[in-house]
């Protein structure tokens, strides 16, 4: 076993928090700024790369931290180890409404490629690297520009989603997705950028310009809600500068702003 072995339960439903439960010795590594509570005993440190290869050099690990800044994520990973002589426990959740996946890592071929911003945490052990898409179509129009995220190692990890996830198990079969709603797949699933049907559907079909098409043998993670069509939405209904609340949320909206005088 490459991966400390932890075990873990989920709390809540649509907005939810994972809280890991460590032996004496055990660590888990989490994005920085995700703990939302650990008990006693248990020590926290800010590492620079994700510790699955104690043994790497300061130039090694700082190539490998330096690669994390292309995924937008902190150069640094904080570790969280168990201290004590019993079990105690600490609770990662997601920034923003949705769900935690939590991934065997074992029970996928020990490699998981998902979107850049969907790592949450992970036993100690697992490799966050990056992963460039060879398809010049995926890398122009993906939604993820060049770069995703690849989680590898035989342990337990943990990966965000907004609003409802849906698993999928593709035989072989073609499955096309909204580039935003695509969470991460396994080994075995190609995946491609397609033009989303004609002229006319691309321009005025609500969908998009392009859609993600994933083709193979392997399992894949939609979201419902992703977070940038969220934020999107929220930035559309927001009051124009002001702030001010007249209007909102009632049969008037953007005419009570008009005789407002925005």
């Amino acid at each position: 076993m490459r991966c400390h072995e932890v075990d873990y339960e989920l709390i809540g439903s649509e907005m939810q928090l994972v809280e890991v439960e460590l032996d004496p010795g055990e660590t888990v590594i989490a994005e920085a700024g995700a703990m939302t509570y650990m008990e006693q005993e248990i020590d926290f440190e800010t590492k620079m790369g994700d510790g699955s290869n104690p043994d790497e050099g300061f130039m090694g690990k700082l190539f490998s931290a330096g690669k994390r800044v292309f995924t937008g994520e902190s150069i640094f990973t904080t570790h969280f180890s168990n201290r004590g002589s019993g079990k105690r426990r600490v609770a990662f959740s997601a920034p923003y409404p949705g769900n935690i996946v939590p991934l065997n890592m074992a029970d996928y071929g020990e490699k998981i490629t998902c979107q850049k911003d969907a790592f949450l945490c992970a036993a100690l052990g697992t490799r966050v690297s990056i992963a460039f898409n060879r398809r010049i179509g995926s890398g122009l129009f993906g939604g993820e520009g060049f770069i995703l995220q690849t989680l590898e190692g035989d342990g337990m990890a943990f990966i965000q989603a907004g609003g409802t996830v849906v698993k999928k198990q593709l035989q072989g079969e073609t499955l096309r997705v909204d580039t935003g709603c695509l969470v991460g797949f396994t080994e075995g699933i190609n995946y491609d950028i397609q033009r989303a049907g004609n002229l006319k559907s691309m321009v005025f079909g609500g969908e998009g310009l392009f859609l993600a098409t994933l083709q193979g043998h392997g399992t894949v993670w939609l979201q419902s809600l992703p977070f940038s069509r969220m934020a999107d939405r929220i930035i559309a209904s927001a009051p124009s500068s002001g702030g001010s609340d007249k209007g909102e949320g009632s049969v008037l909206g953007g005419l009570g702003r008009m005789l407002d005088g925005r």
